[in-house]
């Protein structure tokens, strides 16, 4: 039902929004890496029309890497990017009224080869574990925090080996890592050769105390240019969506984007494909808003400023609430 109302939602936007197609449109700049998923989205809605339906110039920034979206962000180059909340909670801690949208509810996982003895977390004591980004990296530290409840402490029971996102996943592959936690897509291509997930984020997170699937990256925009262009992130919200839309129902349109993905074969772009799928947002705002509040408190704890600043808990201002349906 909450999809459906999203859509209907959205759907009226967009028809609306035909109606002043003559007037000139409005330019939102947004900062995207040119392979990343967002540029998946931004395909479809060129690719449709759905821009120019809602009365939008959407002038992509392209990046090298999500450190420079934040700096384009900070720097008024762009008017979104897609980062995550705890980052978000963190800038707003320090003086930077920045706000954030769900995006994906796509979450990473720990793999294993489909022929492992690793059959448990627990299993993983005395193993070889790759951990993509850093010893602060949130997945990372929400799996930490998961198995001390049942007493493993996999940072001194594994060896624990730090790395690029893509560099452990070929080590993975070649079989120098008994394991790895890994970013979502990273995942589903090892799934596409035969790995298993051993544990998906969204599991570990429920056993944390999230109620449901949490959209851990989302759009993220400054406050004051929300507040002051309400209709424009509106807008460019419903096209987000329709673009969505798009990508859950029609299979002909991943055969559109595959060179974007960077699938090398049909299995690893349909593993993109239904990963993807999954991580489609459907909860109210306030559920997100609920459950993050939770997961920031484990955070604080395992991370510390390094991580989440000053602040102690979820700042109330983080989400942006401000979109019909929500």
């Amino acid at each position: 039902m909450i999809i459906s109302v999203r859509t209907v939602l959205a759907a009226a936007v967009l028809a609306v929004m035909q109606f002043g197609t003559s007037c000139s449109a409005e330019t939102i700049r947004v900062a995207a890496q040119k392979t990343g998923t967002l540029a998946w989205e931004l395909a479809v809605i060129r690719s449709h029309g759905l821009d120019k339906k809602a009365n939008l110039s959407i002038d992509v920034v392209e990046l090298a890497s999500p450190e420079a979206g934040k700096i384009a962000l900070r720097s008024g180059t762009a008017d979104v990017m897609v980062s995550d909340w705890p980052w978000v909670s963190r800038e707003r801690s320090l003086g930077a009224k920045l706000q954030f949208y769900p995006y994906s509810s796509a979450l990473g996982a720990v793999m294993v080869s489909d022929s492992s003895a690793v059959k448990t977390l627990a299993d993983l004591k005395g193993r070889k574990l790759a951990i993509a980004g850093g010893a602060i990296d949130k997945n990372w530290l929400l799996l930490q925090a998961a198995l001390k409840q049942d007493g493993v402490d996999l940072k001194s029971q594994s060896t624990i080996v730090y790395g690029a996102p893509p560099l452990l996943a070929a080590k993975t592959l070649d079989g120098e890592m008994d394991a790895m936690l890994n970013y979502w897509n990273f995942c589903a291509a090892l799934e596409a050769k035969g790995f298993r997930r051993l544990a998906g984020m969204e599991d570990v997170l429920k056993k944390l105390g999230s109620k449901g699937r949490i959209a851990m990256i989302g759009y993220v925009f400054d406050e004051g240019w929300a507040n002051s262009n309400k209709d424009l992130v509106a807008r460019f919200i419903a096209v987000t969506r329709a673009a969505k839309d798009i990508l859950a129902t029609s299979d002909a349109e991943w055969d559109a984007i595959a060179p974007l993905t960077g699938a090398q074969d049909a299995a690893t772009l349909h593993a993109y494909r239904d990963r993807y799928r999954e991580g489609i947002p459907r909860r109210p705002i306030a559920d997100e808003e609920a459950d993050a509040r939770v997961l920031y408190r484990v955070l604080v704890q395992l991370g510390g400023r390094d991580l989440v600043g000053t602040a102690t808990e979820l700042d109330p201002g983080t989400f942006y609430q401000a979109i019909p349906g929500d």
